[in-house]
């Protein structure tokens, strides 16, 4: 039966408007009749009718996506067949297809981008958890309401597509411009497949264009495959793009274990918070200058400053994602201030000098006044002497005895290593002179008998002091 306005289905459905039509068939908003509420019905195309088992698998499958329940995925209310039509009765979702936003503004900002990202993947954390894998997330599919959140649409229709024969028209395989590798190459999809193609839905998003493009659809799958995704802008923010180069790695293992990662580092990066997005997706730091020291020092300043905090920016779309927590999900360090260390080391040499006062004006009140003399030399006070550093044992190590300052950081390392210990490097300040770049300047712990094994944090010198050079700190909000 061919959809028009007026015509009813399910003796209570009663068509309005056309919102869309796609590969699968067209997209409408109707009346239910019955409770008085207006729906979205997606009617499925004739097509999709010839597979004499094609009915019962759409049934399963409306009944498996019915039973998802979560914010960011649009309800499926009813099923239903009307003279050989198949419809679905789904949630109507006010706003526009994210696929209608990009065509309209280019390119998304990178703060816009994320937010999209972490909304989208806690809602397919949910449907991976009730076993169920979309196949086809692409922006057509996920629809912004006015308020920024997030609906995923088509849930249970996808995995439909892949089951029906080609007919003599020959029928698309999916969306393939965000086919994942391991569904072009005809292997089972899996929750890693919904991370790669939401992956290359951020890269488009913030590139404005797709990474794989080609003369046919059979050009495209095969660029998914084999080739490597062009660099994204400039502009991006290195750890933004690393997020994205690991969600559409080639292999499902070198991606993301899971959508609620996903999701716990686009959210951690959008608060300027590297080190929690480091610990969800560890790929996040690779090749930040300064990060080298992420997982020992949680917090530096080198480390906020990456992305710089966006707080002050524009925010377009608010995050009401909601994480699960899954037993896979590693639990956020104590944050600590990398200054922590030299506090503590200058509070105990005040204490030491201090107590080497009070125990000289002690000394002197007890001894007996010396007979004015009349030489013209004066008689040196008495400095007291500090506390000397207990010996180390067995099993610590003195830092000070190292000569650590004024090595370079392979050369310290090194040093650490011969000792017993172990050390990693970060660039800190500017050099104050030539001879001094490389070289380390302050260490973390500052000194004292350390444990054996401990991981000493080295900061070295950067470049010298760059001369009218503009700020050129990645910032995370985009235009």
């Amino acid at each position: 039966m061919r959809p028009t306005q007026g015509v009813h289905f399910g003796g209570r459905y009663e068509l309005q408007s056309r919102i869309a039509i796609g590969g699968m068939g067209e997209v409408w908003e109707a009346t239910d009749h019955v409770i008085g509420r207006t729906v979205a019905i997606k009617i499925l195309k004739d097509e999709y009718m010839g597979d004499p088992g094609f009915l019962e698998r759409f049934r399963a499958e409306a009944r498996h996506a019915a039973l998802v329940n979560h914010e960011g995925i649009a309800s499926v209310f009813d099923y239903g067949e009307e003279n050989g039509s198949a419809y679905l009765v789904m949630e109507l979702v006010p706003g526009e297809a994210l696929s209608t936003i990009i065509e309209r503004e280019g390119s998304l900002s990178a703060d816009k981008t994320l937010d999209i990202v972490a909304q989208t993947a806690s809602a397919l954390q949910a449907a991976h958890a009730a076993g169920l894998v979309h196949r086809d997330i692409k922006p057509g599919n996920l629809l912004i309401t006015p308020d920024g959140r997030v609906k995923i649409t088509d849930f249970g229709i996808a995995r439909i597509a892949d089951q029906v024969p080609l007919t003599a028209t020959g029928q698309v395989m999916g969306t393939v411009q965000y086919l994942s590798p391991e569904q072009a190459s005809g292997h089972a999809a899996s929750p890693a497949t919904d991370i790669y193609s939401l992956g290359i839905v951020a890269y488009e998003c913030l590139a404005g264009k797709r990474p794989f493009t080609g003369e046919s659809q059979v050009a495209i799958a095969m660029a998914q495959i084999n080739d490597t995704p062009p660099p994204l802008p400039a502009t991006v923010p290195q750890p933004v793009q690393n997020l994205v180069m690991a969600m559409i790695a080639k292999k499902p293992a070198d991606r993301p274990s899971s959508a609620a990662t996903v999701a716990r580092a686009a959210q951690a990066l959008r608060r300027g918070d590297l080190n929690s997005a480091a610990i969800a997706v560890p790929a996040v730091i690779a090749g930040v200058v300064g990060a080298g020291a992420v997982a020992g020092a949680a917090g530096s300043d080198a480390m906020t400053q990456l992305l710089g905090a966006t707080q002050g920016a524009t925010t377009i779309m608010p995050t009401t994602a909601q994480i699960p927590t899954g037993a896979d999900e590693a639990p956020e360090k104590k944050k600590r201030s990398p200054w922590t260390w030299p506090l503590i080391a200058l509070i105990a040499l005040l204490i030491i000098v201090l107590g080497g006062t009070l125990l000289a004006l002690l000394t002197n009140q007890k001894a007996p006044e010396p007979a004015p003399s009349t030489s013209s030399v004066s008689t040196p006070s008495k400095t007291p002497t500090p506390t000397p550093t207990p010996a180390p044992t067995a099993d610590t190590v003195a830092l000070g005895t190292l000569g650590l300052i004024g090595q370079s950081c392979d050369a310290a390392v090194q040093t650490l290593k011969g000792a017993g210990l172990d050390g990693t490097c970060s660039t800190g300040d500017h050099a104050p002179a030539q001879d001094k770049v490389g070289t380390v300047y302050s260490t973390d712990p500052s000194g004292g008998n350390v444990k054996k094994g401990t991981v000493v944090q080295l900061a070295v010198y950067g470049d010298l002091v760059p001369i009218g050079a503009p700020d050129s700190a990645p910032k995370l909000a985009g235009p």
